[in-house]
């Protein structure tokens, strides 16, 4: 195949579609969407709140740290999904201070509360647990739509890449339908 005939059906961008093609743009379109809804999604929190996170978890039950990490992902609503990266360094801190203790068993360390780390899990449960925030609760309610979005863009990019034109002109008439659906949603009362 030759590099004229890519750059044709290729275009400049190099991503798939010439300008003359049914799906131009779309990967630029698609782009655009991902790049709106990834901005306002953000599932970092602060140091705290992870430390806050696990001695709330940890009061209720021993985990290891896959567990702590599923937990808060689950309650959070999708919002909060904290990386390994910074939950088992807190854990390694918890334990420093004396307020978790580890026990491994088949191969995998449970993590449970100290008397000490009972104390602060007690003195900390009067504020609401860390999941339960409004900048979590906030991006969990509003995490399911991004996400959505974000998948429609990839599954249209998909059809664009791998579609021929009819299929493609279908994809667009249900975007299209999609759209109008969406602002109808917004104009009902």
């Amino acid at each position: 195949m030759s590099n004229s005939y890519m750059g044709d059906w290729f275009g400049k961008s190099g991503r798939g579609m010439g300008q003359g093609w049914p799906g131009a743009g779309i990967f630029e379109a698609m782009d655009q969407l991902r790049g709106q809804f990834e901005q306002k999604v953000g599932t970092r929190m602060g140091r705290g709140d992870v430390r806050a996170a696990v001695l709330a978890l940890l009061a209720e039950q021993p985990m290891h740290g896959y567990q702590i990490i599923h937990e808060i992902d689950e309650r959070s609503g999708g919002a909060w999904k904290p990386s390994p990266g910074s939950v088992y360094p807190t854990l390694q801190l918890l334990a420093d201070e004396g307020l978790i203790r580890a026990e491994e068993s088949n191969g995998r360390k449970t993590y449970s509360l100290t008397d000490e780390g009972q104390q602060e899990a007690e003195a900390a449960a009067e504020k609401s647990a860390p999941w339960e925030s409004s900048g979590a609760r906030d991006g969990g309610r509003a995490s399911a739509l991004p996400k959505a979005g974000i998948d429609l863009a990839q599954a249209a990019a998909q059809v664009a890449r791998s579609g021929n034109p009819e299929q493609v002109k279908e994809a667009v008439a249900v975007l299209e339908d999609a759209r109008r659906k969406l602002f109808s949603i917004l104009a009902q009362d």
